[in-house]
């Protein structure tokens, strides 16, 4: 029998979802949790990747077991997992269903605070000096859209087949002190949206204009986007199928 698992997790002390040699990751702690509630070992294959220190709001992933799921399942997953990992729901599905491959879109948010908050330090990046303008960074990420190529804003060395991804959404939005990226797709590569953020950050601080993001977009080359954005401001936020 397979089973999808949704959960979330604050990511800060993970060195991201992927099981890692001699590091901590959120699919280990899950998979220890359930194997341990079964009582056999159990792996789980997960939706897609975070990196170290990034969060997920929603996250996927499915099992097999021919182990019968009882009701109180989940109370007990949460009762042996650490307090910043959730699993909120387990459901049975085909076999053939897979977390991964049939996962239709992801969206992440991407949130930057504008001044100085303690309690926001490992949920946001926190600029103190000047303010972005936002009205400059939404026209310079509907250009996004326009484009299926995006080896520009991914990780230099990284196995892929394709650096095409399909972008249905991207666009700021402000909650007060809180600029919030949002941004959806098919598929994302290593390090994309932290990437993005940071050149549209340098649009909206002036520092390279709408056109110059555009040719950063077709130079296919890493070297001429902006910085690597910290990973602590970004929320894998939603995965649909």
């Amino acid at each position: 029998m397979r089973y999808f698992i949704e959960l979330s997790y604050n990511g800060t002390k993970y060195h991201g979802w992927q099981i890692q040699p001699d590091m901590v990751s959120v699919q280990e702690k899950l998979n220890n949790a359930i194997s341990t509630v079964l009582q056999s070992k159990v792996e789980v294959v997960g939706a897609g990747r975070t990196d170290t220190g990034v969060h997920a709001v929603q996250m996927f992933a499915h099992f097999n077991t021919e182990i019968l799921i009882e009701n109180n399942f989940v109370h007990k997953l949460n009762s042996i997992l650490p307090n910043d990992i959730s699993v909120d729901k387990v459901l049975e599905v085909l076999e053939d269903k897979h977390a991964r491959f049939d996962a239709k879109s992801r969206s992440y948010e991407y949130r930057i605070w504008l001044g100085r908050n303690p309690f926001l330090l490992d949920f946001s990046w926190q600029i103190h000096s000047q303010k972005p303008d936002l009205s400059k960074m939404n026209a310079a990420a509907i250009l996004l859209l326009e484009y299926e190529n995006f080896q520009t804003f991914s990780k230099v060395k990284t196995e892929v087949h394709t650096f095409n991804c399909n972008v249905t959404a991207a666009f700021w939005r402000q909650e007060g002190n809180l600029l919030i990226f949002h941004i959806s797709a098919n598929r994302f590569l290593r390090n994309m949206v932290r990437a993005i953020v940071g050149t549209l950050v340098d649009v909206g601080l002036g520092k390279i204009s709408i056109a110059e993001f555009r040719q950063i977009i077709e130079s296919k080359n890493r070297s001429n986007a902006g910085l690597s954005v910290p990973a602590k401001g970004l929320f894998l936020t939603q995965i649909k199928y």
